[in-house]
């Protein structure tokens, strides 16, 4: 009887670990798919393709399940529905700028400028979204514009435009470009001749053009041709083709040795940067504009109040802010915006999300596109905000919705000078006509 309910405890917590760690099983329509196939399933694919992107845990990527594996049933032979659990496979979230759950995205005819879904989340509305893009699919091809994957196998030579922005480098160009350099170089030394290189033409060279988009042009993908370039060759021993080698500013080349397909090499390259990037700025609200576009340009805005300046004083302030920089030193790969204020200088906003009149320092963390947030319950220390901003980047942590529903009146003030703050000086009262000694009789 005991190994009997020992079993059945056994499969019904199987089952459940199960649930909570992946959404679809081998016996769905819907295609699971990672970084190891991604590339060769969708991105080298004719088909079109319905990828969702999600995280097991996530309660709207749950209720979509049974809609999204109906779809993929009906769609099946016409249109190939997959879905990547970006929690696990955050590099893959990362590379098509995946910052909610879920995110929908159709892979049409360019497969390198994959499209938002924004459709509703129903069976009958992601099919009929499927087979509208399908229809401009087929369109497009008909009339010539097939806009497809490039297999790219053609030679360096042939002077296809698919490799513009892979940066071709020499003996002589080598040292101003990529030594000299603040921005972060992967260089494939490559040999014309060598199979393996002409493998890697299309992924280097589809992934130089993303990297280069993502990054704003600080990580740059190169590539030298090693036998007619023998003088780097021989500098940074080469020995096989193609080797990638990564090149920072201060330090030894170190070889790359991940995977040679499009999204490894991105992964990489997204990996390099946020390394890389410095600490996002921490700027006071002092208008209205800076806390929209900060708000509005990052997935999250983390706002803080701080005490008056005069409960507090210049030394007592910066400390707050110290704590904050080294927050957002730790966080900078989340690429969210930092504000601050002073308690009292923007009430409505402290009303908006629950704080004012007591509790300062306090923190809130604002999706401005859904206008919900979640506010610090724990200290406002290192150990406090590290626990807080932990629980937020893997989506748990509860939220309200933002008072009214949108960002209120936010007053122009005059930024903090850094300096201790000063009582208002008082009017000075003139006693000198007043006769004090009637006025006691009075009182008396």
């Amino acid at each position: 009887m005991l190994i009997a309910l020992l079993f059945v405890l056994g499969t019904v917590s199987c089952t459940l670990f199960l649930a909570v760690n992946g959404l679809y099983s081998a016996s769905d329509d819907v295609i699971e798919l990672t970084p190891t196939n991604f590339n060769k399933e969708v991105i080298q694919s004719d088909s079109l393709w319905l990828v969702e992107f999600y995280a097991p845990w996530c309660g709207h990527c749950q209720r979509l399940t049974p809609e999204w594996k109906k779809a993929a049933t009906a769609l099946k032979g016409v249109v190939k529905v997959g879905a990547v659990d970006a929690d696990k496979h955050q590099s893959l979230g990362g590379q098509y700028g995946v910052r909610g759950f879920p995110t929908i995205k159709i892979f049409g005819a360019n497969k390198n400028k994959a499209e938002d879904y924004q459709g509703g989340r129903t069976s009958e509305a992601i099919v009929d979204a499927a087979l509208s893009a399908l229809r401009s699919l087929v369109k497009d091809r008909l009339s010539g514009r097939s806009g497809g994957y490039s297999s790219g196998r053609q030679s360096r030579e042939s002077g296809g435009g698919d490799k513009k922005d892979v940066i071709e480098l020499t003996d002589d160009s080598f040292d101003k470009n990529v030594i000299n350099s603040d921005d972060v170089w992967m260089v494939e030394f490559y040999a014309p001749w060598c199979g393996h290189c002409k493998n890697l033409e299309p992924e280097w060279a589809a992934a130089a053009t993303e990297v280069k988009e993502q990054t704003k042009g600080k990580v740059k993908l190169a590539a030298v041709d090693a036998t007619v370039n023998q003088m780097l060759a021989s500098r940074y021993g080469i020995r096989g083709f193609p080797t990638i080698k990564i090149f920072q500013k201060g330090e030894d080349p170190v070889d790359y040795d991940g995977g040679r397909t499009r999204s490894d090499i991105v992964a990489r390259a997204l990996d390099l940067f946020s390394d890389n990037a410095p600490p996002p700025e921490l700027l006071e609200i002092t208008s209205e504009d800076v806390l929209k576009t900060t708000c509005d340009a990052h997935q999250l805005c983390i706002i803080s109040v701080l005490p008056h300046i005069l409960d507090t004083g210049a030394s007592g302030r910066n400390s707050y802010l110290d704590v904050m920089l080294k927050m957002a030193e730790k966080y900078k790969k989340k690429m969210w915006g930092w504000l601050w204020t002073e308690a009292g200088a923007q009430s409505d906003l402290e009303s908006s999300l629950g704080i004012g009149g007591f509790g300062y320092p306090a923190m809130a963390a604002i999706n401005a596109r859904k206008m919900k947030f979640a506010l610090l319950k724990g200290s406002f220390s290192e150990q406090g905000i590290n626990e807080f901003l932990r629980e937020l980047s893997v989506g748990r942590g509860s939220t309200a919705p933002v008072g009214g529903g949108a960002f209120p009146k936010i007053y122009t003030v005059e930024p903090w000078d850094g300096k201790d703050g000063e009582l208002p000086v008082e009017d000075d009262i003139d006693l000198s006509d007043v006769d004090l000694d009637d006025w006691d009789k009075d009182e008396l």
